[in-house]
Formats: C-alpha cells, structure tokens, sequence
C-alpha cells in the first residue's frame, strides 16, 4: 500500500532553526515545542507548557557516530517539570527539550503514564540513544478506546521528532522479506538471476560476503539508513588504518563493541557477531566497521538476487526513472 503524505506545520518562534520551533501535523490535536535549555525561563511562559504532557531531554552529540543521550517523562506541569531536572547538578546532559501536549486539553494524567511507558519501550527497542530512565514507568489502566487513542498519538509524535531533528524512535522497516541466503546471488550460465530484484517498495536487500576474513553480514537499506541485521558477522580485529584515518567509524565500531552491540563469536575468535540489528547513516559506514578498515560501502554491498554492487543497482534504478 501506498504511504500517504504528511503535513507537518514548523514554526520558528524567534527566526532561526536554532532556537524555540513549535510543530503541528494536520487533523491531530497534539503539538510539539522544541527548545533549547537555555530558554526554559520563556518556554514556562507558554501556555502549551503548563499542560498535562510527555517530554524528551536531549543530549548533544559531536558526531553522528554517538548515541545521544535521551530522558523521557510525563508531568501535568512539563514546564514546570523540566525546570526541575534543569536546576538538578545530576542532570547537566541535555541542551535541548521537546514536549507534547494537546490543544484540547484531553490528555490526561494517565494517558501521559501510558505515553511515557510506550515511549521508554520504543526507544529502548530501537537502540538508537542511551535512554537515561532508570526505572519503568508503572502500566496504569486505560480504556480500549483511550489506549487506541494514544496509539495514535505516539504514531504523530513518531513522525513529527525525526522531523525536528530526532530520530530514536525509529524501528525496524516493516517491510522486510526475509533475510538473503547465498543463492539469492547465484547467476546461471545465461546470465539470468534467480529470484529477480529483491526489493519491497522502498526496502532493498543487500549482503556483504568477505571470503578472506569469513565476515557475512546482511541488511537493507530503507529510508535512507542501512539496517544490519543481528546475527551479521564482522572482522575481530581492525586495522590501524580505520583509527588513523577514519576515526569516526573506528569511535563507532568501538563503540557497538562497548555497549554489546557486537559480541565475540562463540566459536571463533577472529568474527564478532551483531546482537542485535544497528542502523547506519551511509554503507561505508556500515561496511567500514564489519572489515574493520576504510572502504567503499557501495563497491562491496551486494543487492540481493541481481548480482549487482549498490552503486550499479542505484545507477540503474536512476537511468531507468530518466526514461
């Protein structure tokens, strides 16, 4: 099925993308504010702030390596709330805010718990920051209709954040075939492939197979991020080369490594394992890191079941949407 396009309104309340910007989608109730922490004293002012809300701290990130460091939280005063983790020495971590609240003031205390709890366990699932809640918030009980209700309340606050910026939240595609096997890259002798271009709307599925050091990993690339799968293998030990000259992807390999996003293979002792599936912002990134040296992403991932590199397969595909 065909995703509809969105709405989503942004305004910058003093001109600039850098400072207070407040969102709305089209036909839904909520709204967004984003803002700096320096700007707490103005935000108490706003009306939106004194309502009944969830809320995000946001820690910064000097690269697109790191995991940026995420609160979330529920108050019936998010203004008032923020305030307080502000004036906290134990909580110097974010610059900047975001809240939802409703324009129709229906939201309540309890719907607030629900988002809370709902929101703690998609960015915990997503592994895309470091969620700083160290407890979980209670269940609470809800309606059929209301826990519907907030359902769709978290699906706008899930498109209006990677909007602003933000992009935790975002989860496994949906519409993923199930992973490649090593026949989707045979070729018989006429030059046929097999099972034919292996995409699913915007999903594409591609391997990366490295003979030399054993390393098979598998992914898809699917709104503008490659999705290694867990279970993928990558190389044990990098080369000095990705320290020296790649710093970036050597601090982010380093750090999958760290937070048990790669583990040692139970039987091998020069292959890692993926434990779980890692999102990357380019294939170079993603394939720098499994062969733990500098690479070219789009020479050495495979689209499944057309023999093709990722550049050849998005040459093609540009060629044929000139025609």
């Amino acid at each position: 099925m065909t995703t509809v396009g969105r709405t989503v309104r942004m305004f910058l309340v003093d001109g600039t993308p850098s400072g207070i910007v407040t969102a709305e989608i089209m036909n839904w109730t909520g709204h967004a504010l984003l803002a700096p922490r320096s700007e707490i004293g103005r935000i108490r002012k706003r009306p939106e702030s004194q309502k009944t809300g969830i809320y995000f701290l946001l820690g910064e990130v000097a690269t697109s390596s790191e995991k940026r460091s995420v609160y979330i939280g529920e108050s019936d005063d998010v203004g008032r709330r923020i305030e307080q983790h502000a004036s906290s020495k134990e909580e110097d971590f974010f610059e900047r805010f975001c809240i939802f609240t409703s324009k129709d003031a229906n939201l309540t205390k309890a719907h607030a718990r629900y988002l809370e709890r709902r929101l703690n366990s998609i960015s915990s699932d997503s592994g895309r920051a470091t969620l700083l809640n160290s407890n979980t918030p209670p269940a609470g009980n809800l309606p059929e209709s209301d826990i519907a209700d907030m359902e769709f309340f978290i699906s706008q606050i899930e498109i209006v954040l990677p909007v602003l910026g933000y992009d935790f939240l975002k989860g496994r595609p949906t519409n993923i075939r199930s992973k490649p096997s090593l026949e989707d890259f045979l070729v018989d002798g006429s030059g046929a492939k097999p099972n034919g271009d292996n995409t699913a709307g915007d999903v594409t599925q591609l391997r990366l197979v490295d003979p030399k050091t054993g390393v098979d990993a598998t992914a898809v690339l699917s709104g503008g991020e490659y999705l290694v799968f867990r279970d993928s293998s990558a190389r044990a030990k990098a080369m000095d080369s990705l320290a020296k000259h790649l710093s970036s992807y050597n601090a982010l390999r380093n750090s999958l490594i760290g937070d048990g996003s790669l583990v040692p293979h139970p039987t091998r002792g020069d292959i890692l394992i993926f434990s779980r599936d890692v999102a990357f912002r380019s294939p170079s990134a993603a394939s720098a890191v499994i062969l733990g040296r500098s690479d070219n992403g789009r020479l050495s991932w495979k689209v499944v079941g057309t023999g093709e590199n990722l550049a050849q397969y998005q040459s093609r595909k540009i060629a044929e949407a000139a025609q």
